[in-house]
């Protein structure tokens, strides 16, 4: 089991949340949240992201280390609660955000931390950061591919690409570019799609026809962002029909180059 049915009567005592007052919080019957606490059963998933995002916590910390008091008082939630100002080499901490040459880089293991801390700075500067030639834009991210969505035949984006992103602002419809990729980062996973079209939902598809269809509600997206570049360290031989027309290409300029000589001659 893990620690994390502890951990929520830990928030709940700092917090001074009774029982039931927790679970309105988080669409649960005060039985269920009674029965995290004392060990009978632990949250799904979807309930554990609310709780991190909520509270500010990782989801790491959640599930692995049983919290005490004094821990918790050390988040920024509970240090602005208590009006704990920041230090100030906190307040100075270069924004990486506001630096063009400082992209942050989630790996694909750090998805569902990202999915919880978007928002949150000092996660965001926390994260290694990369320096890539293309971007444009002081707010940037890099992404790394977590699977085989987007490949197919051995071509596409591979797992353990990099990508370079910029960011699409809100409303979304408007800034999306058919048959271009993007990281869409939604409120359970994070995906890497090409959009299709918008209608009543925003569609993306994968390139790899055995995954699903995306349809999405724009409430459903956190954050959206373009694909403006990758790198990759996989190089595929080339095929037996590349090489062959690699021959004949060479072969056809050998010849052109002896008839441009006969030509002037």
């Amino acid at each position: 089991m893990s620690t994390i049915g502890k951990n929520i009567k830990k928030i709940r005592v700092v917090k001074k949340i009774s029982q039931a007052a927790f679970a309105e919080m988080f669409n649960l019957s005060r039985g269920t949240v009674g029965s995290y606490e004392e060990e009978r059963a632990e949250p799904k998933l979807e309930t554990i992201i609310q709780i991190a995002q909520k509270f500010g916590l990782s989801i790491d910390i959640l599930l692995t280390k049983e919290l005490t008091v004094n821990e918790l008082f050390k988040f920024d939630l509970f240090k602005h609660e208590k009006g704990v100002q920041k230090s100030q080499a906190e307040q100075d901490q270069i924004d990486k955000d506001e630096q063009r040459e400082a992209t942050p880089l989630i790996r694909s293991a750090q998805y569902i931390e990202y999915i919880v801390n978007f928002q949150n700075k000092d996660f965001i500067n926390r994260l290694p950061f990369v320096n890539l030639p293309n971007t444009n834009q002081k707010k940037s991210r890099a992404f790394e591919v977590q699977d085989d969505s987007m490949t197919w035949l051995d071509k596409g984006l591979q797992a353990g690409d990099i990508l370079s992103c910029c960011p699409i602002i809100k409303p979304y419809q408007k800034h999306l570019e058919t048959g271009k990729v993007y990281v869409i980062v939604g409120q359970h996973e994070l995906y890497i799609r090409r959009f299709n079209h918008a209608r009543e939902k925003l569609h993306f598809t994968a390139d790899n026809p055995q995954w699903q269809v995306l349809d999405l509600e724009k409430s459903e997206i956190l954050e959206l962002w373009k694909v403006e570049g990758f790198y990759s360290t996989f190089l595929k031989p080339p095929l037996l029909i590349e090489e062959r027309i690699s021959v004949l290409e060479q072969k056809m300029m050998a010849v052109e180059k002896q008839l441009g000589k006969i030509k002037k001659n």
